[in-house]
C-alpha cells in the first residue's frame, strides 16, 4: 500500500509540475531545507520514560496557534515535546518560538522512505497533528509502530471536505487509522466522522486560538521596537491591514479616509513587492526606512501579532477576495476594532460567535470605506467592541488544556 501511495503522489507531483514549479521558483522555495523535506533529522535518542509528544503545526498560524500546548505539555517534566513545521516560514517562526525549550525539526514529504527515515530519527510515542494535516504514510507508518495519531484543534472545512470526497477510497483508509479528533465545532467533527474517523473518537473541545488570543493582551518591547522601526506615531490612530492579500493592500489604501496611519502586513512573502508598489510612497520594515510615515509595510516574518497590539483599527485580510479568509482572534484579543471581508470559509464559526458578541464588523469591499470612517471617527465604538470580543474569546476558552491531557493520555498509552 505504501509503495501505491509512493506512486500516486509522485504521479500527481509530475503531472502538475507546469503549476508548482514556476511558483516555487518565482517565490523562492527550491532555496529549501530538501535533505530534511525527504527525512534526513538528527537522531534524538530513545524518548524519555514520560514519552515524547510530536506535534506538528504547518505553518506560521497553527506553529502560534500551539505556544499554550506546547507550554502546558511542557510542563510534564518527563515528556519531551518536539515542534515540527511543513513550511520555511513555519520553520523559522517556530525557531523563534520554542528553538530554547524544544527540539524543532522539518515535517517531511509524504514518501514512504522519507517518513520510515523521519520517524526512526525522532522517535514519538504520540503524533498530534495540528487542525488537519492528515497524511496516508505517515497515518500507517505511525500505526504500524503502534504510535498513536491524535488531530488537535480539529478544523475540517466543507471546501477540504468535498476535495477529500473525491479521493473517498484512498483517504477513508488514512482517517480511519487517526486514534483521536479533538474538533473545533460540531461542523468539523461530523466531516471527520463522514470521513472515516470512527465516532467514539470525535469529540468537540473548541479552537486553541481562543486560547493562544489571551495570552498577552498588552504591548511588548517587541513591539515597541516595531513602532520605533517604523516611526508609527503614538499620537495618531493606526489602521493595520492583517494577513492581506493581493488586492487588498490598494483596497485598503483607498477605503482609508485622511488622517490614520496604514499598516499593511501581506500573508505571503512573495507578495511583499506587489504590496509595496500598491502602497506608494511607502515604507518598509526589512529597509529601515522611516520617510513615509503615512503608509507602511511590515514584510519580516513573525512581528504581525505585535503590528496588532500596535492598532486601533484591523481589517483582516484574505476576506475580501477568492480566498477563505484569516483568523480575527488575535486583533481582538490585542485591543484593536477589527473588521473582516465577506470571504471567512475557513473560519465560519469564529466569525459568527464574534458577531454575535458584538466584537467584529463584517462588511463587503463597497461598505469598507463607511465602516472603516465610522470607526475612525468614534472611539466609543471601537472600544465597545474590543471589550465585547474580548467577553467572547474568554468564554470559548479551554481547549488547549482538553488537547493537552488527550497527548498526555495517548503518550503514556503508547509508551
Amino acid at each position: 500500500m505504501a509503495r501505491f501511495v509512493d506512486l500516486i503522489l509522485l504521479l500527481f507531483a509530475v503531472v502538475t509540475l507546469p503549476v508548482w514549479l514556476p511558483r516555487m521558483l518565482i517565490r523562492g522555495r527550491h532555496r529549501t531545507d530538501w535533505s530534511a523535506r525527504f527525512g534526513r533529522t538528527n537522531d534524538l535518542g530513545s524518548a524519555p520514560s514520560g514519552g515524547r509528544v510530536l506535534l506538528h503545526a504547518v505553518s506560521v498560524g497553527e506553529v502560534g496557534a500551539i505556544r499554550g500546548l506546547v507550554d502546558q505539555l511542557n510542563a510534564q517534566t518527563e515528556l519531551d515535546v518536539v515542534v515540527a513545521s511543513t513550511t520555511d516560514t513555519g520553520i523559522e517562526r517556530a525557531r523563534a518560538l520554542f528553538g530554547q525549550t524544544n527540539t524543532v525539526v522539518r515535517w517531511p514529504l509524504d514518501l514512504s522512505w522519507a517518513v520510515k527515515r523521519f520517524l526512526d530519527a525522532v522517535g514519538p510515542t504520540v503524533v498530534g497533528l495540528v487542525e488537519l494535516e492528515v497524511w496516508p504514510n505517515m497515518t500507517a507508518d505511525c500505526a504500524r509502530r503502534g504510535i498513536d495519531t491524535v488531530v488537535v484543534s480539529g478544523r475540517l472545512s466543507q471546501r477540504s471536505a468535498k476535495r477529500y470526497g473525491w479521493i473517498a477510497p484512498l483517504v477513508r483508509p488514512m482517517f480511519r487509522r487517526v486514534g483521536h479528533v479533538a474538533a473545533q465545532d460540531v461542523a468539523s467533527a461530523r466531516r471527520f466522522e463522514k470521513l472515516g474517523v470512527p465516532k467514539a473518537c470525535v469529540e468537540v473541545v473548541g479552537n486553541m486560538k481562543w486560547d493562544s488570543a489571551g495570552r498577552a493582551l498588552s504591548h511588548s518591547d517587541a513591539s515597541q521596537k516595531l513602532a520605533e522601526d517604523l516611526h508609527i506615531s503614538s499620537d495618531r490612530l493606526l489602521v493595520v491591514g492583517g494577513s492581506t492579500a493581493p488586492g487588498e493592500d490598494a483596497l485598503l489604501r483607498a477605503s482609508l479616509p485622511e488622517g490614520p496611519q496604514l499598516l499593511c502586513a501581506p500573508r505571503r512573502p512573495e507578495w511583499w513587492d506587489d504590496a509595496a508598489s500598491a502602497l506608494l510612497p511607502c515604507s518598509r520594515r526589512s529597509q529601515h526606512d522611516r520617510t513615509h510615515v503615512d503608509r507602511l509595510l511590515l514584510d519580516t516574518i513573525g512581528d504581525l501579532s505585535d503590528a496588532y497590539a500596535l492598532a486601533d483599527i484591523v481589517v483582516v485580510g484574505r476576506s475580501f477576495g477568492s480566498l477563505h479568509g484569516s483568523d480575527p482572534i488575535e486583533p481582538i484579543a490585542r485591543g484593536a476594532a477589527t473588521i473582516i471581508g465577506p470571504a471567512v470559509e475557513d473560519f465560519v464559526d469564529v466569525v459568527q460567535s464574534l458577531k454575535d458578541g458584538g466584537g467584529l464588523v463584517q462588511c463587503t469591499a463597497e461598505e469598507l470605506p463607511g465602516e472603516l470612517a465610522r470607526l475612525v471617527t468614534d472611539a466609543e465604538a471601537r472600544a465597545a467592541m474590543v471589550a465585547a470580543g474580548r467577553d467572547v474569546i474568554q468564554s470559548k476558552q479551554g481547549a488547549t488544556h482538553r488537547c493537552a491531557d488527550l497527548l498526555v493520555h495517548a503518550s503514556a498509552s503508547s509508551n
